[in-house]
This record gives C-alpha cells, structure tokens and sequence, in this order.
C-alpha cells in the first residue's frame, strides 16, 4: 500500500513527520511513503529510508493563505502535490497536518468526490469516559447543510465505524438540543426522519453534555454545530488541564500532593489524548484523505497513517459508494 504524505504540513513539520512515517514503515511491512517537501529538510531526520521516496519542493502552503486561492497558484506545494499523487494513482491514500481549509480544497478539486455525495465532512474520533471514542462530523467541512447532508455523514460514520473501528451495528445519533424527537430546527428535523428510514443503527438525537458518555458511535451534525462543539471541547480540555497546573503549583501543600498524583494525571491526560485516534478523515472523497492536527508528533503521524492504511485495506470508498448509490439520495 503506498501513501502520500505532506512532510511540510503542521508545527512541528518536517521532523515529527519524518520520524512518524519511519516508525510507521517498521510497523507495516506492505506500506511505502512518499513524502513530499523540501529534501534537504527532510533528509535532516531520515535516518533510514527504507521503503521511503521524497518528491522534493520548497513552495508550501501555511496557516495564513487563504485555502481555495493557494491551492489553485501554489500548484507545487507539497500539499498540493501530495494530492495529486493520490489523483494520479501512485498512491492510495493521503495525509497532512497543514492547513485545514487548503487540504480540504485539494480534496475537492484534485482528488474528488465520491458520486452521489453532496459534501464531504470532517470527522474527528474523539475520547469517550470509557475510552471507546466517538466519531463525530461534520466539524466544519461545511458550514451549512441540508437533511441529505446529515444523511450522507450517517452513512458514511456508520461505514467507517464498522470497518476501521471494528464495530459492530454501529450506533448513530444527532446532534440537538433535546433527546425528543420532535426537538430541534427544521434541518435537525428533517434529516431525523430521513436519518431513521436509513439502513443504519440510528439511536435518535443526543445532546452535547452526553457526547462524552458514549451514547453513541456516530454523531451527525452541521460543520456549523460540529465546529463550535469541537473548538468548545477542546477549550475546555485546555482550560482544565490549566487550572489543575496553577492549582498544583500554588503552594508547597500542593506541589506534595502533585508529586503523589504526578503519574495519575498523566493517565488522565493520555485518556484525552486525540494522538491515540489518529487524525480527521474527510469523508467523501474518491480516496482516503486525513487531516492530522497541526500540532502532531511523531506519535500522532503514526496512528494517522494506521488509520488511512485501515481505510485503504477496508476499502471504505467503494463501501461508501455502493451504499449510497443504493439509495438514490437527492442533494
């Protein structure tokens, strides 16, 4: 299996990268990396570069250009150039920890879409209490959304669920503002009715305080919703884990108490810790397209690329496919 990787892309870029894909090509005897970048950066942390090739550039897109403009001129950034070897057949699945907006452009025109999909979405797995996870989307792909959008996510969360995450008869919910369900707008509504006339497992709307609870496998929402729950979820984590720093580094009481709880809060930590999940799957494109977050470390890159090989050896495209063309939806 071969992926593409935009070795560029993400703060700690290109060496975390490097060191990601490395590590992963110990794990994977059947996988090969391309990564693309400027070669003689990358070169620095290839240490070993078995079953590993570089398509050398130095054009990159950062977090300050704008998306669709960049990846239209820039077309040898690496990110670009990552897409089109995905578009192009040399390789089966892509990832980048660069800009969000651009790496979803590159999706769209250079890779495509799959037939029969309206819109793509993003969709994170997120830590659950009992450490199951969650795969939630639309997180912001797509600020607004029809009820054949929201079907579509459903569909597609239950595919991958199922196929990558191994779980059986996946449970899907929507997201609202009340578990009735006659609760919600006239979007929530609507793909409520059509949510449950489809052939998936869907258990009805959530609502936010529960996501954690794992009340669900699947949580569908508008790129609107998902993007303020996501961005509120992950402030929060911030600011807790903040709190709990100052609280214990504000007396010698209690920088005891934090030398006996030290590895406690590191389990804690490691519980949330979105590395364990990999990266957010675009779904609805023609191939598997990740977006690992900017931050990622070597640790990181590994399970993204765990996750893009898993979808790639499962065939989730075609699986999306198949299941919507069945359906005949209207966008």
């Amino acid at each position: 299996m071969k992926l593409a990787i935009d070795a560029m892309g993400g703060d700690h870029a290109p060496k975390e990268i490097v060191l990601g894909a490395m590590e992963a090509i110990s794990q994977f005897d059947d996988l090969t990396i391309t990564l693309v970048g400027d070669e003689s950066k990358i070169r620095q942390h290839l240490t070993n570069p078995k079953n590993i090739s570089i398509i050398h550039t130095e054009e990159v897109i950062t977090g300050e250009d704008e998306p669709v403009r960049a990846v239209r001129r820039k077309k040898n950034a690496s990110l670009v150039l990552m897409a089109k070897e995905v578009k192009e057949g040399r390789a089966d699945a892509c990832i980048s920890a660069g800009n969000t907006g651009a790496l979803m452009s590159a999706g769209l025109f250079i890779v495509g879409r799959i037939p029969g999909i309206a819109r793509p979405a993003l969709s994170p797995t997120l830590p659950t209490i009992n450490e199951k996870g969650f795969l939630f989307l639309d997180v912001g792909a797509n600020v607004e959304a029809k009820p054949s959008h929201l079907l579509q996510y459903g569909i597609m969360g239950s595919v991958y669920s199922e196929k990558v995450r191994g779980i059986p008869n996946p449970r899907v919910a929507l997201l609202n503002v009340g578990t009735e369900d006659s609760k919600g707008n006239d979007l929530t509504k609507n793909a409520f009715e059509l949510l449950k006339n489809a052939p998936i497992n869907f258990v009805g709307n959530v609502e936010a305080r529960d996501l954690f609870d794992h009340v669900a496998d699947v949580v569908v929402t508008d790129g609107y919703s998902g993007n303020v729950a996501l961005k509120t979820i992950e402030g929060t984590a911030q600011t807790v884990f903040s709190l709990l720093k100052e609280t214990f580094s504000s007396s010698l009481k209690t920088k005891l108490a934090a030398g006996l709880v030290m590895n406690d809060l590191r389990a804690l930590k490691n519980r949330l810790d979105y590395s364990e999940y990999g990266g957010a799957g675009l779904f609805g494109l023609a191939a598997p397209v990740i977006k690992a977050h900017g931050s990622s470390k070597a640790k990181a890159i590994v399970s993204a690329i765990r996750q893009a090989k898993h979808m790639v050896d499962h065939d989730v495209t075609e699986t999306i496919r198949k299941t919507v063309e069945t359906m005949n939806i209207e966008e």
